[in-house]
């Protein structure tokens, strides 16, 4: 796995001023981007406000949407109009109110096929994407990520297969505390990347990301980009936090 380039913590004063923070990192990368801006969105509760001031303006207008490749760090499978899809809820909040194209947009396959095989046409996509051979790990400017009440990231759930797959991209991953399947990055993909955000919030995850950013025996802990690491946290999740780890 990667070692860490830098590691950074902000704190937001509450769930909407995180949403904006993360959406000016966001435009900020993708301005800085040469050329194509590849980003991988994350699902669950939390990117909800992100994706809807990204939607608006000023962000919506700064970012270089024709530029912009979006992709998915993990997706439930389930079908992409469930309300349960990771692709669903971006799709419904922020890349249907702006201007980007949908061959830019790269949602995870998950109709009429078994979720090995998605995994592997998923892996494939992206590959094309970067012009990656197989011999290459892609490098994503930016990768989005949040955490569970347990520790997870991605679909990479504790005690999961998984967390030891060092020889593919993506993987399918069946998550016995959801009862489904999941196709997730894998930690290889994931810490080759220029730039890892996480978004928390809320004082239900407070304890756990104290476990996390100081013992670092749960899967969030294992995402030592080779670029930067940034958790964007808002007031309640870092109330548990020691003032030595705060900005």
């Amino acid at each position: 796995m990667g070692a860490v380039v830098s590691r950074k913590i902000e704190v937001a004063a509450d769930a909407d001023m995180l949403g904006r923070a993360a959406a000016d990192l966001i435009v900020q990368r993708a301005q800085q981007a040469e050329g194509r801006f590849a980003i991988a969105l994350s699902g669950g509760n939390t990117p909800r406000r992100l994706y809807e001031t990204l939607a608006s303006e000023p962000w919506r207008s700064q970012m270089p949407w024709q530029g912009t490749q979006v992709f998915f760090s993990d997706e439930r499978f389930v079908p992409p109009d469930s309300p349960d899809s990771n692709y669903y809820l971006a799709e419904q909040t922020l890349l249907s109110r702006v201007p980007i194209s949908s061959r830019f947009v790269h949602r995870v396959p998950t109709v009429d096929i078994d979720p090995e095989d998605a995994a592997a046409l998923y892996e494939g996509n992206i590959r094309d994407v970067f012009r990656a051979p197989l011999t290459a790990t892609p490098q994503f400017d930016l990768i989005l990520l949040g955490m569970g009440a347990d520790g997870h990231t991605a679909s990479l759930f504790p005690g999961t297969p998984a967390l030891q797959i060092e020889d593919r991209l993506v993987a399918a991953n069946h998550v016995p505390q959801a009862g489904m399947w999941r196709i997730t990055f894998t930690y290889r993909l994931l810490n080759a990347a220029r730039c890892v955000v996480f978004l928390v919030e809320g004082e239900s995850k407070a304890g756990v990301l104290r476990q996390v950013l100081q013992e670092g025996d749960l899967p969030a802990a294992s995402v030592a980009p080779a670029g930067d690491l940034i958790w964007m946290i808002d007031r309640a999740a870092a109330s548990q936090l020691p003032p030595s780890l705060l900005p």
